[in-house]
């Protein structure tokens, strides 16, 4: 019997990954060159190309003709790039991501459900009713995955359903956030049962129109698991 030889793509998205992963956690510090001999070792040169080609696109390396690839500090990271903020969660600045994404979530989602309440289609309404529906009946799951769906559905269709796409456009982000809090055990088994009320709280709010009602939940939904992941992660 023969076995399958690993595809140019899948040799390319573990090499990203390792690099990567590597780059964020400061292995390879910024500054430092990287050879493209060595990128390839171990897989095939086309591999090697393709993902320092991601690499660049997402921040972390700049590739200049003479001096070769060279690593980017923090400050010229896409730090919006799901990659990024997957890496950032599984490496040593795991609690520093989570209070900026923490702040960044408490900066938006309560302007978009109040906007929700006056800008969300009928479906988008139906659809956030349906996913609180969805995570009340998998709370006692709340760390597997058709909660973490419902969760996900819930958050990307009130930031799409608030009308502005700049809020839209960071349903990946907060999506990365609710994924990593799974992946990496900061979520509960059994849902805060108070934070599965807010969410329903909001939904019925936006699909009312209310739209002081709705941001007010979306404060307490996001003070709440901002401050649960920072229990989770402090030190005993």
């Amino acid at each position: 019997m023969t076995m399958d030889r690993p595809t140019v793509a899948s040799l390319h998205d573990a090499l990203v990954d390792r690099l990567g992963a590597a780059i964020v956690a400061g292995e390879l510090a910024p500054g430092s060159r990287l050879v493209t001999a060595e990128l390839s070792e171990g897989s095939s040169r086309g591999a090697g190309r393709e993902a320092v080609r991601v690499l660049q696109s997402l921040g972390l390396v700049r590739v200049r003709r003479k001096t070769g690839i060279e690593v980017l500090p923090a400050s010229q990271w896409n730090v919006y790039a799901p990659e990024i903020i997957a890496w950032r969660l599984a490496g040593p600045g795991r609690a520093k991501q989570l209070r900026e994404l923490s702040d960044l979530r408490g900066a938006i989602e309560p302007l978009a459900a109040r906007a929700a309440a006056t800008n969300a289609s009928t479906a988008e309404r139906q659809q956030l009713v349906g996913a609180v529906m969805e995570m009340a009946r998998t709370e006692r799951d709340a760390d597997g995955r058709e909660y973490l769906a419902a969760d996900v559905v819930f958050h990307r269709t009130l930031l799409t359903a608030s009308g502005n796409t700049m809020f839209a456009a960071l349903g990946s982000v907060v999506e990365s956030v609710l994924v990593g809090r799974t992946l990496h055990d900061l979520m509960p088994h059994d849902a805060n049962p108070h934070a599965v009320r807010w969410h329903q709280d909001v939904a019925f709010a936006v699909a009312a129109g209310r739209a002081d009602d709705a941001a007010e939940a979306m404060r307490l939904i996001v003070r709440e698991a901002g401050e649960a992941m920072a229990s989770a992660t402090s030190p005993e």
